[in-house]
């Protein structure tokens, strides 16, 4: 293993491997490790910097996640982050955290002033604004500890950051690795720099690394790779076939519930991209695999039972070694195969059972990384800067009822509609992920002076960089306007709805 400057203990965040993408932003290779391999990999490393992340659990709950106490010693930089800073003040004082009262507890912006100078926030002003998601507090700072930082919620104080007297030890009561947090990442860098670390990450080291590690496993077998034809796979695709050559078979799967011309756009870029891609028609199979499944889990569980089975097939009739995935930090983070995250959503590539070993190469980045290869591998603007489809494509986007062939061909159109008018009215290109879904209760209408009970399509527009975390792209009115026209239309659809919500607390896909 190269050696590693930075650890991040992993106490089970959704934020965790924001933290390692934050990092590797700045420049920093980091690691990521569970607590209960903390002394075990200390044994044999020597960190210059360790960070505690986020939880879901309290500190003070039986076999709640920790480490070892001599990690405060003063031998590591430590920096903790919500849960990891109430683990520290909880090690050194176990009456010093509480549970918040409703007032103390903080989900979402919160605005934190500095309240004694600390070099952790060297660069920021006196007040700013972060990202809060905590139900316990510190109520106070162990000895040898001061605040650093303070927030005012109603008429109660909470403390929102503290330091060790010797300048290595530092705790921030919010997530200052999230884009919400107005840092410009000051607070991460100043704590890597004062740790010693320097800078050994650049996006032509990771695809050397990705090529290595691929043809080390492989050996002189024969790797399977499926592409969606998003920026991951076709990426991956890019990065892998000048080494494996006729030893990577890479296949699209049509299984019904791509965009409008998708199979014939995917297959074009691909040729222009050098990379030999076959076409795998399983419309039926899927459809009739999904059935009539409407709670999004179950469809989930059903296409990726689908697509397992039609990988299967592929790896016996064209004797396959390896399969190659190109699922990425978000994916193994929402369905809870990322150290201790909580479940959020099945994703159709994580956790398959192959009767062959799998490979992840793109298991520790995040979407805005993965971009950045594929500009240096000079892809075309087409692959590079393509916008996220969910593997499931549009069954994930049919709400309520069950998804048929025609609901499909709905959305569709609808998908493609909507997509040209932004296009054309310049606002697709700042968009992030465009969500269009068709909602399954019909509700009543007016069409042609007569009754109409349909159903209505809901356009749900995000801006981000790690999909982590979302903010709503509002369309102008205008805009709206024209949408609306065109797709109420259709004779199923007699509304459209926005969704502006931001995630957390909703998902960037309804399912």
């Amino acid at each position: 293993m190269k050696k590693t400057q930075i650890l991040i203990v992993d106490f089970g965040c959704q934020y965790t491997l924001v933290i390692r993408r934050t990092l590797s932003e700045l420049g920093y290779q980091s690691y990521v490790i569970s607590p209960e391999k903390v002394s075990e990999y200390l044994e044999e490393h020597s960190p210059k910097a360790v960070i505690l992340s986020g939880s879901n659990a309290s500190v003070y709950d039986e076999n709640a996640p920790t480490i070892p106490r001599d990690l405060l010693e003063g031998n590591y930089f430590v920096l903790g982050i919500c849960y990891g800073m109430q683990l520290i003040s909880y090690l050194l004082d176990t009456l010093s955290v509480i549970r918040g009262d409703e007032k103390q507890k903080g989900y979402g912006g919160v605005q934190v002033k500095q309240y004694t100078r600390s070099v952790l926030f060297e660069g920021l002003t006196h007040e700013f604004r972060v990202w809060a998601s905590h139900g316990d507090v510190v109520a106070r700072v162990p000895a040898g500890f001061t605040i650093t930082a303070l927030s005012e919620q109603g008429t109660s104080q909470v403390i929102e950051g503290m330091q060790s007297e010797t300048n290595k030890i530092f705790g921030v009561q919010f997530h200052p690795e999230v884009i919400q947090t107005e840092d410009n990442n000051h607070i991460l860098k100043n704590f890597v720099e004062l740790a010693g670390c320097h800078i050994d990450w650049k996006p032509d080291q990771t695809i050397e690394f990705i090529q290595s590690e691929a043809l080390e496993a492989i050996g002189e077998g024969k790797a399977l790779l499926g592409v969606s034809g998003g920026v991951d796979s076709m990426t991956l695709a890019r990065i892998l076939s000048p080494k494996l050559k006729n030893r990577l078979f890479a296949c699209i799967i049509d299984h019904g519930g791509m965009r409008k011309h998708e199979v014939a756009d995917v297959c074009e870029v691909a040729k222009i991209a050098g990379i030999d891609l076959r076409v795998i028609d399983a419309s039926d199979y899927f459809l009739e695999t999904i059935g009539d499944a409407v709670d999004p889990e179950e469809k989930r569980k059903r296409f990726q039972k689908a697509y397992a089975k039609t990988f299967e097939k592929i790896i016996v009739e064209e004797k396959i070694t390896h399969m190659i995935q190109g699922t990425l930090a978000t994916d193994l983070i929402e369905s809870a195969h990322a150290g201790k995250s909580s479940h959020i959503k099945t994703h159709h590539n994580v956790g398959l059972a192959f009767s062959i070993p799998e490979i992840m190469p793109f298991r520790n980045l995040f979407k805005y990384e993965v971009r950045a290869i594929a500009h240096t591998l000079g892809l075309d603007k087409a692959i590079a800067e393509r916008k996220p489809f969910p593997g499931p494509g549009e069954y994930l986007r049919i709400l309520g009822i069950p998804v048929t062939k025609k609901l499909l061909e709905v959305v569709s159109w609808a998908d493609d509609a909507i997509t040209e008018i932004l296009k054309t009215e310049n606002c697709y290109d700042d968009i992030s992920q465009l969500v269009i879904a068709l909602n399954g209760v019909e509700t009543v209408g007016i069409k042609g002076s007569a009754r109409s009970l349909s159903y209505a399509i809901v356009v749900r527009p995000v801006k981000s960089s790690d999909y982590m975390t979302t903010k709503a792209f509002y369309i102008p009115e205008s805009v709206m306007e024209l949408v609306t026209n065109e797709v109420t239309k259709h004779e199923l659809i007699n509304r459209v709805w926005w969704d502006y919500t931001p995630k957390p607390p909703a998902t960037t896909e309804f399912q």
